[in-house]
Order: structure tokens, then C-alpha cells, then sequence
């Protein structure tokens, strides 16, 4: 890719991940190990948000949230919120020259206890489920942090 379309899009999916008991997916970011967050997304040229498309890939296929007959039919639940944040400098470079903000996209996902989670290494190196206002504390980004916040909100 060369040009416009080698910059990625500043509009983004945040989903956060929970089990029943309110316990809540965490990733480890590969490029900054330091920093935990929900399963994260940018909007693609061709096909847009791909939330559903984020889960599968996380949770190995398991958690498609959305197909037909699949058992999480249905439960991604678009919070009907949206997030604008300034982008983290290290990361900037990612995007076309004037772009400093993203406007992120929230989404929810009840799973079951013991739903597989599988990491793609160039992206994530670890996880955790941790009870839902632990988790809160734990994410980097504040905008991630306030979604795990609202989680029993949406639960109500």
C-alpha cells in the first residue's frame, strides 16, 4: 500500500468482553507490554467496523457474537456509544499527518466462564479475566477504562 491507504482510520470498535460474574477480558498489548486493554479494532477500507470480526479472532472462533445458530447469537450489543480521544503519540505515525484523534465505537459481549481466548502474537501476548471494576483500574486508556465502568449500567 503506498499513499492515503497505507494510514489507518481514525475510527475504531472497543468491546468489552465479560462473563456472566461480571469478570472481564483484558489483552496485553505486544508493542507496549505495559498496557491492558478490552479487544480493540480499527475500521477497515473495505469492510468497515468489524467488531464480530475482532471477537472471532480473540476468541478463537467461539464467541462470533452474531451468526445464526452460533451460541452467542445475538449478544454483541452496541452500547450506542462513541469515544473521541486524542492518540497515544507512539502511535501516531500510523496515521495521516494532522490526524491526533480516534472516535471509537462501543460495543458489549456477555460470554460464558471458560470461553477459549486465543492471542494473535504480533498483537497481544497475554490476558487475563479479572472482576469488572479490577479490570477498569487495570486498562491504559481511559475511555476503555470508563466502558468497563458502565458495564453493570448496560447489565440493568
Amino acid at each position: 500500500m503506498s499513499g492515503a491507504s497505507a494510514f489507518k482510520i481514525a475510527q475504531s470498535v472497543l468491546v468489552v468482553i465479560y462473563t456472566p460474574a461480571l469478570d472481564v477480558l483484558l489483552i496485553r498489548r505486544a508493542d507496549a507490554t505495559e498496557y491492558w486493554q478490552s479487544v480493540t479494532g480499527s475500521k477497515d477500507r473495505k469492510r468497515g467496523f468489524q467488531p464480530r470480526g475482532r471477537v472471532r479472532e480473540v476468541s478463537g472462533g467461539r464467541a462470533s457474537g452474531g451468526g445464526a445458530g452460533t451460541p452467542l447469537a445475538g449478544c454483541l450489543q452496541d452500547w450506542g456509544l462513541e469515544n473521541v480521544y486524542g492518540i497515544y503519540p507512539q502511535w501516531l505515525h500510523r496515521y495521516a499527518p494532522g490526524v491526533t484523534h480516534n472516535t471509537e465505537r462501543v460495543f458489549g459481549l456477555e460470554v460464558p466462564v471458560g470461553t477459549p481466548v486465543r492471542l494473535n502474537p504480533h498483537e497481544h501476548t497475554n490476558y487475563q479475566w479479572l472482576p469488572w471494576q479490577a479490570a477498569a483500574d487495570a486498562c491504559f486508556s481511559s475511555s476503555n477504562a470508563e466502558a468497563v465502568l458502565m458495564l453493570p449500567r448496560f447489565l440493568g
